[in-house]
């Protein structure tokens, strides 16, 4: 089945240009199956195809619902939660890595970050949280490989990354323009049909096919060195949305993550020694 796993959709992602349905209308027409919708810090992409399309439209498609999250020390991290768990915490972007890692995990998710080798404070391996622990890698579950807006050389340094911590590799387009849809897949062994079944497949460590076509009309490559300022930008503007909602998500994580929460893992061992 071959999926595009970092999609961008206008409904979801204000600097993207591609609307939900032509997004699918251009990945069905170069042989994709599914997608994984992961804006930036919200869920209305997914909200969009949930309530006016699922069921009426391209019904022979499948899409899921992710999240790009812009952590406050670790740059992008793509996640995926299983179908039916709600986390309003997700769409307020500014947790530290470490506190995400955990929120997901507890929660039945998996996540992995999003073009580890590629712009200062967007990608884990040029951050600080990674020069200090280099090691927090090993609690993601998979790493994105390959992702055409990326240079030869970030794609070759991440899936350098994925070997070196043994994690299952993803491909994704991360487009916000229809030039760029589709260039990019993941390919999976077998045919999903919700979150809780890829989820499934990345625990066990399945091997997923990546690859795809560079796409060369990205912003960076046609503004040149004035990218720096809009890194820059970014680092001021994710800063001050982790201030303004750090009250919000300090009371949403009294609710949805608990400190000392039930393990699902526990619940399972519970429960087989209650039947036994």
């Amino acid at each position: 089945m071959k999926i595009d796993m970092h999609c961008h959709v206008k409904e979801g992602s204000i600097d993207s240009k591609v609307s939900l349905d032509e997004y699918i209308t251009i990945l069905k027409s170069k042989g994709f199956q599914g997608m994984v919708i992961t804006d930036h810090n919200t869920y209305k992409g997914y909200r969009h195809w949930k309530y006016n399309m699922k069921g009426k439209e391209h019904t022979d498609f499948v899409v899921l619902k992710g999240i790009e999250y812009d952590t406050r020390d670790a740059g992008h991290i793509l996640v995926i939660m299983p179908e039916g768990v709600k986390m309003r915490l997700l769409e307020m972007r500014g947790m530290p890595v470490s506190v995400l890692i955990d929120l997901v995990h507890r929660n039945g998710g998996v996540l992995g970050p999003a073009h580890p080798c590629g712009e200062k404070y967007l990608s884990i391996t040029n951050t600080k949280r990674f020069y200090t622990n280099p090691e927090i890698m090993k609690r993601f579950d998979f790493v994105e490989a390959y992702n055409c807006c990326e240079s030869a050389a970030s794609n070759a340094g991440a899936m350098k990354l994925a070997q070196k911590y043994g994690k299952v590799t993803v491909g994704g387009s991360d487009s916000h323009k229809p030039g760029c849809v589709g260039r990019a897949y993941t390919i999976l062994p077998e045919p999903v049909t919700c979150e809780t079944e890829l989820i499934s497949m990345i625990h066990k460590k399945t091997k997923f096919e990546t690859g795809g076509t560079a796409y060369e009309k990205t912003t960076k490559d046609r503004i040149g060195k004035v990218n720096k300022l809009l890194v820059y930008s970014f680092w001021f503007y994710n800063k001050g949305g982790e201030l303004l909602r750090r009250h919000g998500r300090n009371e949403k994580m009294e609710v949805e993550n608990p400190i000392d929460p039930i393990d699902p893992i526990e619940m399972y061992y519970t429960g087989e020694q209650r039947l036994s």
